[in-house]
């Protein structure tokens, strides 16, 4: 496989739900990379797939949920996690959140 590179402003696909959005940037056999960028309040539902991932907080601040376990994470944060717990994210903060995922197997888009 070559390698794959993302200029900025670049996505595979995207999905957009209530006050999320979701950027696909790059997905391999293995691993898959995504920007997730949560409203003010917007909550994710909780999901569990196959896999492993690691989330970077790169704006804002969120409460991640795995399980019966709450972290909160502000900027240059990072939480690694089994994902066949459920997971999900909440905007706690007083602007967009923006975090990327990194997760493997590319299970979740």
């Amino acid at each position: 496989m070559d390698e794959i590179f993302i200029k900025k402003g670049e996505e595979k696909y995207k999905t957009k739900e209530h006050g999320k959005i979701f950027r696909m940037l790059m997905k391999s056999e293995r691993m898959e990379a995504v920007i997730s960028e949560i409203e003010i309040g917007v909550e994710s539902k909780l999901y569990k797939h196959e896999g492993e991932e690691i989330h970077l907080l790169l704006k804002g601040k969120i409460e991640y949920r795995i399980g019966e376990k709450t972290y909160t994470m502000e900027e240059g944060d990072a939480l690694w996690h089994q994902s066949n717990v459920p997971h999900g994210a909440k905007n706690i903060g007083d602007e967009k959140a923006v975090y990327l995922t990194v997760g493997s197997p590319p299970t979740f888009m």
